[in-house]
Formats: structure tokens, sequence, C-alpha cells
């Protein structure tokens, strides 16, 4: 679908970018008027950051007090296309859609399946004279999952596997990772023993598969598997020592094998 709509919208001169109040907050007496008398205005409670996956749908909130006969209009910055006004989308990309909740007076701008190229920053506008805006910043991530040493590792035989899987670029940690080996998720109370994981979340999420004492039976193909984000893959070879050094390599460190 073409998204380069026709519908453009062109600031005044005496537009306000990002403000939750106008003028006529103030009365002949230099007294500010109280919430019921002034119009409308934002609540500005609400974080201006949103991130959201790509794909899954996002919300940007905007809530406004005091709208009355007033309409709220959703514009895209970077090329300044109106893409709501009221409830009505006025873009011919429907991925677009303004929702409304009027028991909290939010308008929400509502972006179905969105994309990279949808980051950027957003604005939540109320048609007062001048008019007034709230401006939010939409960030649309993909998630990134790696191992570390990837996509080969060469164990030598009773040595320890650390495999490490990093993900990043989740609006939040996820809530669950798994590892699987030769597509058999990890039983951490199998009657081999000494497999273990240590999961550390944060900002960037990071799963440590432990295997102590490494034999050949451990090798194959290890799967680390987040909720929210793409699975990953690395192929473990336990070696003996002798294979090892013909290699040239160390533990846990990627080699190419000599294929002739």
């Amino acid at each position: 679908m073409d998204i380069d709509e026709p519908h453009t919208y062109t600031p005044p001169k005496h537009y306000f970018q990002t403000s939750s109040f106008d003028e006529n907050e103030i009365n002949d007496d230099g007294i500010g008027k109280s919430p019921l008398d002034r119009g409308p205005y934002f609540d500005i409670s609400a974080s201006r950051n949103v991130t959201a996956l790509v794909g899954n749908t996002a919300y940007l909130n905007c809530r406004v007090r005091n709208l009355g006969n007033r309409t709220v209009s959703w514009i895209r910055h970077r090329d300044l296309h109106l893409l709501t006004v009221g409830k009505a989308t006025y873009t011919s990309d429907q991925r677009y859609q303004s929702v409304h909740n009027p028991q909290l007076d939010d308008w929400s701008l509502k972006v179905l399946y969105p994309q990279q190229r949808d980051s950027g920053v957003y604005e939540c506008q109320i048609s007062t004279t001048p008019p007034v805006g709230y401006s939010m910043t939409l960030s649309v991530v993909e998630p990134v999952t790696t191992i570390v040493g990837g996509p080969d590792l060469y164990i030598d035989t009773g040595s320890t596997v650390n495999l490490t899987c990093i993900v990043q670029y989740l609006p939040e940690p996820p809530p669950l990772i798994q590892w699987t080996h030769n597509g058999v998720e990890i039983n951490y109370d199998s009657a081999r023993g000494g497999v273990s994981v240590i999961t550390e979340k944060g900002d960037i999420t990071t799963s440590y598969l432990l295997i102590q004492r490494a034999r050949s039976t451990d090798s194959g193909k290890y799967t680390c598997l987040p909720s929210m984000a793409n699975p990953t893959t690395v192929h473990v070879h336990v070696l003996n020592g002798k294979c090892l050094s013909e290699l040239g390599g160390e533990k846990n460190e990627p080699r190419q094998l000599d294929s002739s």
C-alpha cells in the first residue's frame, strides 16, 4: 500500500509545537484560571516515549481535559501528514486509527503492524486558536538474539560448556528463555546432571547455559528461544584434546573445520 498521503498539515506561524496550555489560562489579573475555566489542556502525566515491537500494535496515548466542542488530531512530524481528526482516519494508510475512551478522556493513536520506518515524533493536537500540541516519540524496535562465539563452538572433552545468549532491543525483558538441544527442551534435572542455566534480566537480557564435564553426546545444535524475540542457534562440537589441538583452537572458541 502506498503510504504517501495527500493530507498534509501546515502549522501556522504562531503554532505551539509542544504545550499543555494556552494564553487563555491567565485572567486579566494575571492569576491562573482553574482547570474548569481554562478550556482544553493536556494531562502530561503519561510518558512521552513509547516503544513497540515490529509487527505488534502500538498505542500513543493522549489525555485531553476539558475538550468541550474542540477536536483532537494526530500529526506525523517527519512529513507533517495529518493522520486522524476526531475518530476519523485522514490518511490512506489504514494502519493508523484513532481510539477514544470517553471515561478517561483519552484520544489514542493506534498503529497496526508498526515497522521500524514508523519510528519518530507524533503530535496530539487540540483545535484551539491557536492550536496546541503534545509531542510523543514512537520507537519501533526489532529484537536481536545472539549467542556469543557462534555459529560453531569447539569444546575440549571434560571442560565446561558456557553458552551465552544475549537478547537486545525489547521494550521489556522476555518473560521466558528456553534452551533446546537438537530440538528437545533441556531438562536441568536429568540424570546426566551438571547442566544449569542462569538468566540476568534488564535492558539487555543474558542467559547462560552451563554444561559441566562436556562429553561427546553433548555435541549438537543448541537453540536459545526467548519469548517475544527470534531464536538463535549454535553448533557445539565436543572433541578430545588431540583433535582440538589439531584444529588450533581453544576451549569455547569458534573454529572452521578443514573440509579437505
